[in-house]
Formats: structure tokens, C-alpha cells, sequence
């Protein structure tokens, strides 16, 4: 897992919250939950290759 993965996370949390709360604040909470659902469907998109490796590597090692 290469750092800069868990930096572009931290960084797509940071800015979720960010607008989440200018959101919800101003009264648009539906937007606010729609971004929240953006953020984590992009960072799931980012981690899906290495839970699939992470699998893979587990199926490898009990050879199943």
C-alpha cells in the first residue's frame, strides 16, 4: 500500500467534512449527505484493488 493512498484519503475525508458542515449548515442537508456518499464511493473505488489482492494473497497462502 503506497503512502500517498492514505494521504489522498485523509484528504478526501478533510474536505467531505469541510463541505458537509458548510451544508448542513445553510440548511442543505440532502446535498450534505450526497457529498458524504461521493467521498466514501471514491475512496472504496481507491481501496477495491488492494481488499482484492488482500484476498487473493490469503486464498494463495491456504491454497483453497
Amino acid at each position: 500500500m503506497e503512502i500517498s493512498l492514505i494521504f489522498r484519503i485523509a484528504a478526501v475525508g478533510i474536505i467531505v467534512s469541510v463541505v458537509g458542515q458548510i451544508l448542513k449548515h445553510s440548511g442543505r442537508e440532502e446535498q450534505a449527505f450526497l457529498t458524504s456518499l461521493a467521498g466514501l464511493v471514491l475512496v472504496l473505488m481507491w481501496i477495491i484493488p488492494y481488499i482484492y489482492d488482500l484476498f487473493s494473497t490469503i486464498q494463495n497462502l491456504f491454497n483453497l
